[in-house]
């Protein structure tokens, strides 16, 4: 795989958290606008840095001489070594190599490579990867840190290897998000990665994904496939989004909850104290849910920080988040709702990262990680979202500025993780994999923002995107292909965006689950040339594929034999005539007949 993983740019950032960092990042920010002394004293320091970094580039030139050869017969004898079994095995062996590494390192860049190989070891048994390397960012001299990023590079490309093997051509589908160093999973000894679809989905939802047959010009796709057999109208499973977002027409108008989308009363709305978005709730429960997985990062005030990692640094943010909410609030009111699903999720990813530092983790956001695989917390929601497939999405620079200022204003440093290439991947995976949620019938009273059909933003649903109230990413389901004809459909019978897959027609085990992405159909008396053309269209503008589900390709060969047996009945239209005295005979009215 040619670029790192998305749930990692975002890992790498909030790593940033550890130890209250970003609390003193905040206190850093704070003294170096409002201190005079302050500045000064950043003045010399800055002076020293630049002399510390030119000594430091002629060590990274030294170190460069260590050639491919010597990194992989490193990597090779490491992998070969018996790793320790018990707890405390691999605590010891942890601080053991740690402790070479750090005397190697002070030998000389002829040690460098062994360092590097000691650091390398005691990366292989801790317990969180990400975490480990940026503690060696940070410490280690830059031509070490070097070669210990480049036998870690080095062993992810061997797993990644192995997964393609494993898992076929089709894994070739990779998101371009992936420039940073490899996620947590990556780094588990490429078990993670390799067994990805051994635990996802988990069991319990009776669905598996697959490769599915090879097509003509591209890789196979994944195919999510039935693992028993359904009867008409049963539930095959229910999934959550992992994210979600109300249309921006019903968003803070107070008839529907933000978070699950229910209908609500108005006398029992709940508002939060902060909020420029405007978001309401239906309860308290699904304001703190919201609050916690992202719209008090984007849109509220409060520390993003737990209280024991806050240390009261939170209140020192207030006006610059105020300062960077307003502008960003006023841009995603006016954007499409994958454009906020995006923002929602790297806010969601963020979450996850944060919570990680607790002993006391929030529920919520731990059922929800636990619920997604039988892996348990094996993977995170980037790892998830990462393996769907995507267009490319349509932001402007103007959306990844404001978006990293409300990031940065809320927790510095994590601005630096939203780039033009990696939004606009992400976008592109909300735009393409969105489904729609229509409660009940749906709605007919839903605002169209353009009179161009090829600018409608479009989700899947077979009620067609104008009856949806809102949309949300759901990972299973987002591998149901689309047919014309599916054996299933999503619905929401609770009223919320919690969808259930209810079969259509008798499944067998082994057969794939498909769903229909658009409104298909068709009004009494509409040819079928013109609705299959219809549906087409419609998959086209919004997913930029040529429907050829086995109901379009049998229309079709149809439509074919039909006007075969037209060309064969020997004429082109009528061949009657009339003798030519009758075509030029005089009628009531006319100065001569036709000719």
């Amino acid at each position: 795989m040619s670029s790192a993983r998305t749930s990692t740019i975002f890992t790498v950032a909030a790593v940033t958290v550890l130890g209250g960092l970003v609390a003193y990042a905040v206190y850093f920010d704070y003294k170096r606008r409002n201190d005079t002394e302050f500045r000064k004293k950043l003045r010399k320091e800055k002076k020293k840095v630049t002399k510390q970094t030119q000594q430091a580039q002629a060590q990274a030139e030294a170190a460069s001489a260590v050639n491919p050869a010597e990194l992989k017969a490193t990597i090779l004898k490491i992998q070969a070594e018996e790793l320790p079994a018990t707890p405390d095995e691999k605590e010891s062996y942890f601080i053991t190599q740690v402790q070479v590494g750090e005397q190697l390192a002070q030998q000389g860049p002829a040690f460098y490579l062994p360092a590097a190989a000691a650091f390398f070891r005691a990366l292989r048994v801790y317990p969180s990867p990400v975490e480990y390397i940026m503690m060696l960012q940070q410490t280690l001299p830059g031509p070490i840190f070097k070669i210990f990023m480049e036998l870690v590079n080095a062993e992810v490309s061997g797993a990644s290897s192995s997964e393609k093997q494993h898992e076929g051509p089709g894994d070739e589908e990779t998101s371009p998000t992936r420039t940073g160093p490899p996620s947590e999973t990556s780094l588990s000894g490429g078990a993670c990665a390799i067994g990805y679809y051994d635990h996802f989905p988990p069991k319990r939802m009776n669905v598996s994904v697959q490769l599915g047959p090879p097509q003509a010009n591209q890789a196979a796709k994944k195919i999510l496939v039935a693992e028993k057999d359904f009867m008409p109208g049963d539930v095959i499973y229910t999934e959550h989004p992992v994210v979600s977002a109300l249309d921006d027409d019903l968003e803070g108008k107070g008839t529907h909850c933000s978070y699950c989308f229910r209908a609500i009363e108005e006398d029992s709305v709940v508002k939060p104290e902060h909020d420029t978005l405007g978001s309401v709730y239906c309860s308290e429960d699904c304001k703190n849910d919201a609050e916690l997985a992202w719209q008090n990062i984007l849109f509220g005030l409060d520390p993003v920080l737990p209280p024991e990692l806050d240390n009261g640094m939170g209140a020192l943010t207030v006006e610059q988040r105020k300062k960077a909410q307003a502008p960003w609030t006023e841009y995603i009111k006016k954007s499409k709702l994958a454009n906020l699903l995006a923002a929602r999720f790297v806010a969601k990813q963020i979450a996850h990262e944060t919570v990680k530092l607790l002993s006391n983790k929030p529920k919520a956001l731990m059922e929800e990680l636990e619920n997604m695989s039988d892996g348990k917390e094996k993977y995170n929601i980037g790892d998830h979202v990462e393996r769907l497939r995507f267009v490319e999405g349509h932001i402007t620079n103007e959306e990844v500025k404001l978006l990293g200022a409300v990031l940065g204003s809320a927790l510095p440093g994590v601005e630096q993780s939203v780039t033009e290439e990696r939004h606009a991947a992400l976008v592109g995976k909300m735009e393409y994999n969105a489904i729609g949620v229509v409660l009940g019938e749906g709605r007919d009273d839903r605002p169209v923002k353009s009179d161009r059909p090829e600018e409608l933003e479009r989700t899947r649903t077979p009620h067609g995107t104008v009856r949806q109230v809102g949309s949300g990413i759901y990972v299973v389901t987002s591998y149901a292909a689309h047919s014309c004809d599916p054996n299933t459909k999503p619905v929401f019978p609770n009223g919320t965006n919690e969808l259930h897959l209810v079969a259509t027609r008798p499944i067998q085990k082994g057969d794939e689950l498909t769903m229909a992405w658009v409104d298909v159909s068709a009004p009494a008396g509409e040819d079928a040339g013109i609705a299959r053309r219809r549906r087409r269209i419609e998959l086209a503008r919004g997913w930029r594929f040529k429907c050829e589900c086995a109901k379009c390709v049998q229309e079709t060969i149809a439509e074919m034999e039909r006007e075969q047996e037209e060309a064969d009945l020997g004429v082109t239209g009528d061949e009657s005539k009339v003798e030519s005295f009758v075509r030029h005979e005089k009628h009531p009215g006319e100065v001569m007949g036709p000719d």
